[in-house]
């Protein structure tokens, strides 16, 4: 047969010079193009023939066939698919049909970073030119299924390629790289290793559905290829290409340990599978514990994302929202690029739709876990209740969702956590708001003076010890037309749970101390930006609480550790009309003409309300000399 040669255009030369300066970060996906390529040649056999659109074909063992020769340095990757004939080889592979191409050209010039050329390359679909990456040589043996006769296309990516017609060619495409010599600086292995060329196929291409076979090297199982037994390298178990009936939970729990890196079961295993216009399968894990860096910023997150079976990348950020990072798994997509990039995958419309659906099936299956399985619901909820808050601040298109699926501490039950709902259902008649305190402990807040009045008059009050707490019960604002309200800020008002005193009662109380009010406004001015009457203190003297439009100290505290400087605000001192100590303060202020200790008992009872709630005083030397002396006067 004659050989012809023939010159690359000018676009796919220029590429081919891209290629062979090695544009692709990781140079071991070539193997994962090539047999994906191989993959889908397979696929697409299988399908002519169910069309009987390829009389005569063999379609009696469809697989992908790699073989080795290190003393010459070559690696074949072969499959029995549908092959091409002579006119395809010229349009698919000497040339680039691609109206983009020029573009393509250009972005990857531009691309700086090896991630960014990776996902150029895919989006264009010229993955086959990185094999010149690896290779100074490139032959491909091609015959279509129901033809004769078969082509041979050999280039060694210098600007020409040869094309020849051929007989006596098996059915499908071999294509045989000529290995560079291996070099380590450049990350650039030794692909006749069996080994390398293993560890390749099971990271990349595990999940394909055809066997993908390694052939011994020449010599080691016998003298004929006959007498060589292949090694398949692929399990094929799409597990969540698979009905659930045909799958048992010990092998969904072991692909989670596989892709989770974890030797404990799963607590809650997820699948969902969408079809229609943009087709793809989920199988989703939700761990049984919480990874120790679940709040660092370098923690790893994100499912690994297949295309066709094919492993793309371990970590697809953009397939859950940060607030599900604990969640593992694998989406496999059939629609998309072999190599998206994650630039891509942030602007892809599929992939928010993909997202979308993903988030909802998760908070609905741990919604549902409360009521079918309580007791793993808790465990989620210890594990993970903390970061699943974060979505309440990050994700209000689903905030419903979240809260649905949250659980939380309350003084009604010191063991069960209730969700929001029930906590409505259970509010007292004339309650109008939905009443929390944060605070780093369930016995701090419930030791907390805020809560003696809600206590006494049986008023629940949700309890949230986690940072996240600060943040989201503001965001949040109201629940079912229910304000959501701090015990701890602004005015509380809880006249209307049950009998209390008149307004009347009330008023001749604010006259009967307005001058001590006033007075230690005047005189704790520095510290704090209001001196009242308290209704939410029945049992300690007295307490400091924030404006209702204000941070907690807290929350000043966190934006501070985060490097954000906000100014510190002025709290507001509640007294308790009804404790002793208050009513002598006040009779000795109206009683007497000299002040100066009764300064230093404001200071006192100042210093106390801050250390109630766990805070520090402004001068902790002046506050434990003022107890000194006052404990010395006692004695």
């Amino acid at each position: 047969m004659t050989t012809e040669t023939f010159e690359f255009q000018v676009e796919a030369r220029q590429l081919l010079q891209l290629m062979i300066h090695s544009v692709y970060s990781n140079k071991d996906v070539f193997l994962r193009e090539l047999v994906s390529n191989a993959s889908d040649a397979l696929d697409k056999l299988r399908l002519a023939a169910l069309r009987d659109d390829v009389p005569g074909a063999d379609v009696s063992d469809l697989h992908i066939e790699l073989e080795v020769d290190k003393d010459a340095r070559t690696l074949t990757v072969r499959d029995n698919g549908i092959g091409m004939s002579y006119d395809e080889v010229t349009r698919l592979i000497g040339t680039i049909a691609n109206s983009g191409t020029a573009k393509f050209l250009q972005e990857l010039r531009e691309a700086q970073d090896g991630a960014g050329a990776d996902g150029l390359i895919g989006q264009f679909g010229v993955g086959f030119y990185s094999a010149f990456m690896v290779a100074d040589e490139v032959t491909l043996v091609t015959r279509h299924a129901g033809e004769s006769e078969g082509t041979r296309w050999t280039s060694k990516g210098e600007g020409t390629y040869t094309l020849e017609r051929l007989d006596d060619v098996p059915q499908g495409t071999t294509v045989t790289l000529h290995l560079k010599p291996a070099d380590a600086e450049n990350q650039l292995h030794d692909y006749t290793s069996t080994w390398k060329i293993k560890e390749i196929v099971k990271r990349y291409s595990d999940f394909i559905t055809w066997p993908v076979r390694l052939l011994p090297e020449p010599g080691q199982d016998g003298d004929g290829a006959e007498a060589r037994e292949a090694e398949t390298l692929n399990s094929m178990k799409a597990l969540w290409a698979r009905p659930r009936d045909e799958v048992s939970d010990d092998e969904y729990h072991e692909l989670y340990k596989h892709i989770g890196h974890d030797w404990r079961d799963p607590l809650e295993t997820i699948r969902l599978q969408a079809e229609g216009t943009f087709e793809y399968q989920a199988l989703l894990f939700v761990p049984s514990h919480a990874p120790h860096d679940l709040f660092t910023q370098g923690y790893q997150r994100g499912v690994q994302l297949y295309v066709k079976r094919v492993f793309i990348m371990d970590d697809c950020e953009e397939l859950l929202p940060p607030y599900l990072r604990f969640v593992k798994g694998v989406v496999d997509a059939q629609d998309l690029s072999l190599n998206v990039s994650r630039e891509i995958l942030q602007q892809d419309r599929h992939i928010r739709m993909i997202q979308r659906r993903l988030t909802k099936k998760v908070l609905s299956t741990v919604k549902d876990l409360r009521t079918s399985a309580p007791d793993r619901y808790a465990t989620f909820w210890r594990e993970f209740g903390a970061v699943l808050k974060e979505g309440l601040v990050t994700d209000s298109d689903n905030r419903d969702a979240i809260l649905a699926a949250c659980s939380f501490a309350s003084t009604h039950d010191a063991a069960e956590p209730t969700s929001l709902k029930d906590y409505v259902e259970r509010m007292k008649d004339g309650q109008d708001d939905i009443y929390y305190m944060t605070g780093e402990s369930r016995a701090a807040l419930e030791n907390s003076p805020h809560m003696e009045a809600f206590r006494a008059k049986g008023v629940e009050v949700l309890l949230l010890t986690d940072a996240v707490d600060e943040v989201w019960v503001d965001a949040v604002g109201e629940y079912e037309g229910k304000t959501l309200r701090s015990v701890a800020k602004g005015e509380i008002d809880l006249s209307g749970t049950e009998d209390d005193k008149s307004d009347a009662e009330k008023e001749k109380q604010g006259e009967e101390y307005a001058g001590l009010l006033g007075w230690m406004t005047e005189h704790l001015g520095e510290d704090v930006k209001e001196v009242r009457l308290s209704s939410r203190l029945t049992v300690s003297p007295a307490c400091v609480v924030s404006d209702a439009g204000e941070l907690t100290p807290a929350l000043e505290n966190m934006y501070r550790a985060m490097g954000q400087e906000v100014p510190r605000a002025k709290r507001i001192l509640e007294l308790n009309p009804e404790h002793q100590v208050v009513k002598s303060l006040n009779r000795a202020w109206t009683d007497r003409r000299d002040r100066t200790e009764l300064t230093e008992t404001a200071e006192l009872l100042h210093a106390l309300a801050v250390l109630a709630e766990g805070g520090r005083p402004k001068e902790p030397a002046r506050f434990v000399q003022l107890m000194a002396d006052r404990l010395e006067r006692t004695l």
